[in-house]
Parts: C-alpha cells; structure tokens; sequence
C-alpha cells in the first residue's frame, strides 16, 4: 500500500475520532440533539468546501471548537457551582429545601437561566421576611420594655438578644412572631385597661372624698402610662382612697347621691322611679348602705352607656324645646318692638327655624325610639312618659299657655275699655268750646299736677290744649261733692242740662305748664 493511502486512511480515522469526540463533548454539555444535526452539518460542510480545505485546516477547526466547549463547559460549570452555593445560605435562612439540579453534568443555557431566576426569587423573599422580621421585633421590644417583661423563653431570646442575620426566617418562626407580638399586645391592652380602670377610680374617690387639688398633683405622675411600676403605684393610691373612703363614709355617700341626681336628670327618671331607691334618703352611713349606693351608680352608668344615643336625642330635644318657648315668650313681650339692633327680626327667623327643627327632631326620634322598643320588648320612658306622650303633652301644655296668656289679654282689654267707658277718655282732636253753666268761686276746682297725673293713668286721659274732657255716660260724684246728676235712659232721650250755661275758666297746673279747659257737670251723652 502507498504511503499516500496509508495517511488518507489515518486522516479518515482521525476525522471519525473527532467526530465521535464532539458527539460526546455535545452530550456532556447538553446540546439538544436538532443543535447536534446543525453542528454535524457544519462539520461535514467544512470536509467539503470549494476550497478543498486540507485534513489539517479541518484538525485546526475541529480543534478550535473543541477547547470554545470546553471553556464554555467551564463557565458552566462555575456558574453552577456558584448558584449552588447561593442556594444553600439562602435556603439555610430561609429555612427552604435547596434547588434540584444535577451536579455532576453540565446545565444547559435554559437550567441555568432557570436556576438564577429561582435564586432572585429566594433573594427577594429574604429581604421581604427579614424586613418583617426586623418590624416585629422592634414592636415586641417595645412591648417588653412597657411591660417591664424579661424573655424567659429561648425563642424570646433568640429574637431579643440574638444577631438579626442568625435568625432563621422560616415562615413558621415568622408566624410564631406575629403570634408573640399579639400576645404582647393583648397584655398591653389589658394592662391599660387596668391602669385606666385604676385612674378612674381615683378620679371618683378624689371627688368623692372632695381631695384638694395639691394633693392631687403629688401623684400627676403616675396618671399616665401602664408600665408595671404605674400600675403598681395606681394600686396602692386606690388602697390608700378607700381606706379614707371608710372613715368619711358619709361624705362620699352624700357625694354618690348627688351624682346619682345627675344620672337620674341624664336618664329623664320620673319621681317614682328616684323614689324606688329607698336607700336614697336612709341616713345610717354604713359599709353595706355604701354598697347599695356603688352599686346604683354602676346600674345607672351602664343603663345611660346603653342608651345613650336615645337620651342625646332627647336632651337635644329638651334644650331645643326650652330655646323654643324662650323665644315664644320674647314674641309675646310689648316691649319686643323697641327692635334694637335689628333682634326682633334675628329672634323671629330663629324661632321660625325652631318650630320646624322640633317636629323633624320628634320624627327621628320616634323612629329610633320604636326600632328600640322593638329589640327590648318594653316601653322607653321619658319622666315616666312613653316619649310621643310626652311630646304631646308639652305641645298640649304650650297651647294651654298660649290660650291663657291670650284671654288675659283679651279681659285686660276688655278692663281696659270699661274703664275708659267708666271714666272718660280724651279725644284725639281738638273739639269747640261749648258754654256751660257757671259755677261759683267755691265751687271751682283746683286742679294740681298729682291729681292730673292719677286722673290720666288710671281714666287713660290724654289731656290736649283747648280741648274738652268728657265723662262717662254713668252717675257719679262731681268733684265738688254735689249730689250725682240722672243719667240718661235707655230711650236715648237726652235730659235737659240744670244750670246756666256759660263758659268757666280753670287753671290747671301741670308740670309747670298752665293748661286751660272747660269743665262740664251733669254732661249727659
């Protein structure tokens, strides 16, 4: 065999040896087997080329491409590595089962795309748990400490006293948190509740017991707060109030019962239901009558607690009310009319917006009051009255009022007028002089200012200048003291006048002033 042949034969076999060889480096990276084909294809493009390459340009090819694969199964390789490792801290806090991917092989481009994708992922939920973490356990802290209460359990510990970055952020450590903090809070809550109730009771006993403002203000430092120190103090405060509550228990017996009043007034409590709390007036200042007393107030407190939306109601009404008849009063004054600074026409659209308020106020009301009466099954009292009766009867009374204020404006006027008939009254002109008979010296009348003055209040005498003054159609003593003329009869006949007639001047003094008229006797109408 020539020695041509014998190299074309190696040549042959070398090529199948590195075609095999790539097959298996395409293996052991991974290639998909249609990027097999394509590769293959280039391969064999390359044996035939134009320009007829030589055996030792495609060993230089083949041999170039396969130091690129390994180097890319390098990288590969690298990466995985490196992904691994991210994986496992990030699992080990996590407390998460670590990726699955096979170490021995190479990953393709799509697992280890996949791979980064799942630990971005875990990376993120890292963050998002230990920001949690880190609020938790800055509110935990801050409970512990208003609690003054020390971890007395390694999980407490652990999340007190322990290195952020050491603890594990399970999703199970994180709900124990939240479930820690809860508990916390919820001691917190009753803890100020306590410490509240406390303060409150002081605050009764301090009023009770009447205590002065100095020796109120020794103990302003323990009246907000709730750590353990304050409840503590709160306590012994209220030991100490109801020691002096004991040995004054009259004092604050009489104190309850004034705020007994109030609720009383608060929950419109008629006389027969104050009267029903015997204990009220009892005067042996016992322990037990103390008891019977705290005992009503806490009934009363939590009955206004429980309706108190229906009693604001109805105290709004009230006052609404009582600013309503407050203005019915001024309109029915005389004296209204002096309208200084335009308050006649401010107290009259007031009133007016009043008296259409009430009815739409009585209207809510029924409707809450009966929604009420259904869910208890029982009648709301207001001053021992169903409420619409009670409305009612104050409307009722109103108009009662309004009636008797109008017919003693009618009888006054009516007084009025007959006194006016009885006694004279001047006319509003000027009228002629008539003459009349004269009367002698003794007889004139004298006329001073007290006397015009009591003549004109209680006759409503306006005396004019030059007028004439008449006198009641009636018998009377003239003012000499002469015997009382005949009145004319029903027939409506006049008498015939006794006595000249002729004109007789009066001086009349009145406040300083001369005034002159003519003086009629027996002047029949």
């Amino acid at each position: 065999m020539r020695r041509s042949e014998v190299l074309a034969e190696e040549s042959i076999v070398c090529l199948q040896k590195a075609l095999n060889h790539l097959r298996e480096i395409w293996e052991l990276i991974g290639i998909p087997e249609d990027q097999r084909l394509q590769r293959t294809e280039v391969v064999k493009k390359h044996i035939k080329e134009e320009g007829e390459t030589t055996i030792l340009q495609l060993e230089k090819d083949l041999r170039t491409q396969v130091e690129l694969m390994r180097k890319q199964k390098k990288e590969r390789k690298q990466e995985l590595k490196l992904l691994q490792e991210q994986d496992q801290e990030l699992c080990e806090i996590l407390c998460m089962p670590h990726y699955d991917i096979d170490s021995a092989s190479v990953p393709s481009l799509e697992e280890l795309n996949q791979f980064r994708q799942h630990v971005t992922t875990l990376r993120e939920t890292k963050a998002s748990r230990r920001e949690e973490f880190v609020s938790i356990k800055r509110q935990i802290i801050l409970c512990m400490e208003e609690l003054d209460h020390t971890p007395d359990t390694s999980f407490e510990r652990d999340v007190v006293c322990e290195d952020e970055d050491a603890f594990c952020l399970s999703l199970e450590n994180i709900a124990t948190l939240q479930k820690l903090l809860r508990q916390l809070e919820m001691q917190k809550s009753q803890n100020e509740a306590v410490c509240e109730g406390l303060r409150t009771q002081i605050r009764e006993l301090w009023d009770r017991l009447q205590i002065p403002e100095e020796e109120r203000e020794a103990v302003a430092t323990i009246m907000s707060g709730s750590k353990a120190k304050v409840r503590k103090a709160l306590q012994l405060e209220v030991d100490r109030l109801e020691e002096l509550k004991m040995q004054n228990m009259k004092k604050v017996i009489e104190a309850i019962r004034v705020e007994l009043v109030q609720y009383w007034d608060q929950c419109f409590y008629s006389q027969e239901q104050r009267q029903a709390f015997a204990p009220f007036c009892a005067e042996d200042y016992t322990e037990s009558l103390l008891q019977l007393h705290d005992a009503e107030i806490v009934r009363l407190k939590n009955y206004y607690e429980v309706h108190k939306e229906l009693f604001e109601g109805v105290q709004k009404w009230e006052e609404t009310w009582r600013l309503f008849l407050e203005f019915e009063r001024k309109a029915s004054d005389p004296n209204r009319f002096t309208n200084r600074g335009g308050n006649l026409l401010k107290e009259e659209k007031q009133r007016a917006k009043l008296q259409k308020m009430l009815p739409k106020l009585e209207e809510e009301l029924k409707a809450r009051i009966e929604l009420w009466e259904q869910e208890h099954s029982k009648a709301f009292m207001v001053n021992g009255q169903k409420f619409m009766e009670y409305v009612a009867e104050q409307w009722e009374m109103h108009r009662l009022e309004k009636e008797r204020a109008k017919q003693e404006r009618q009888l006054k006027n009516k007084k009025q007028t007959e006194t006016e008939m009885l006694y004279g009254s001047a006319p509003r002109t000027p009228s002629k002089r008539r003459g009349l008979a004269p009367n002698t010296p003794g007889k004139a009348r004298k006329l001073n200012t007290t006397t015009m003055s009591n003549a004109t209040a209680n006759s409503s005498i306006r005396p004019i200048f030059g007028g004439t003054v008449y006198h009641s159609p009636v018998s009377r003593l003239p003012p000499s003291g002469s015997k009382p003329v005949t009145a004319s009869t029903c027939s409506g006949k006049k008498t015939p006048r006794t006595g000249r007639h002729g004109a007789n001047k009066e001086n009349l003094e009145l406040n300083g002033s001369i005034l002159s008229a003519r003086t009629f006797k027996g002047f029949q109408i």
